[in-house]
């Protein structure tokens, strides 16, 4: 169905309507481009984290995965010993499962070894995509893929170079988030064609 808007709201993604924590993230950061490395890596883990659960209980959890993950710094991350990742375990805060937890480590590791090899993932990850957002126009959320040839190509990329939790499907919602593809329904007041405006990138 197309999205529906309350009295004296702009149309939005029917997705977004389920509380106000949704609509300013569904508003102000969801398919607004980001080429900010920090921003990246933190969604990745995010993404990742998210896998069989609700976006909602992640975004719920959003902060204190900021403090857990000491502002998802990789540098540091990527330190992480196995009594870290045991403490990390008790923490209510974020998703306690023992892979993610492990997994968000392991991707430290390898998002340093990405920028020392290949350079800024950002730089590679506007590439795949030509550069600028891949915009789409779909009316209903059936018409919204779950992945794409291009997440394909990228999960299989990343899982080459050691990275977890980055399924396709995964990848698709990231780059749905990071504004690589801007997947706003077409009946959406984010929409590049009702807005008339690209939204400003995150940097």
């Amino acid at each position: 169905m197309p999205a529906e808007a309350a009295a004296g709201e702009p149309s939005r993604c029917p997705w977004s309507l389920g509380s106000d924590a949704y609509k300013r993230y569904h508003d102000d950061e969801w398919g607004v481009p980001c080429r900010d490395e920090r921003k990246l890596f933190e969604f990745l883990i995010l993404e990742g984290a998210q896998a069989g659960l609700s976006w909602s209980t992640i975004l719920a959890k959003r902060e204190h995965y900021r403090a857990a993950f000491d502002d998802f710094d990789p540098a540091r991350i990527a330190t992480y010993d196995d009594a870290r990742l045991a403490q990390l375990m008790l923490n209510p805060g974020i998703v306690r499962n023992r892979l993610k937890i492990a997994a968000a480590r392991t991707n430290a590791q390898a998002w340093l070894r990405f920028a020392e090899e290949i350079g800024p993932f950002s730089d590679w990850l506007w590439a795949q995509a030509g550069g600028e957002p891949i915009v789409n126009r779909y009316g209903s959320p059936s018409q919204v893929p779950a992945r794409t040839e291009l997440s394909d190509a990228i999960s299989k990329f990343l899982l080459k170079r050691g990275f977890k939790f980055v399924g396709s499907t995964i990848i698709y919602a990231y780059l749905q988030a990071m504004g690589v593809v801007n997947d706003h329904l077409t009946t959406c007041h984010c929409h590049p064609d009702v807005r008339g405006t690209a939204p400003a990138s995150r940097r």
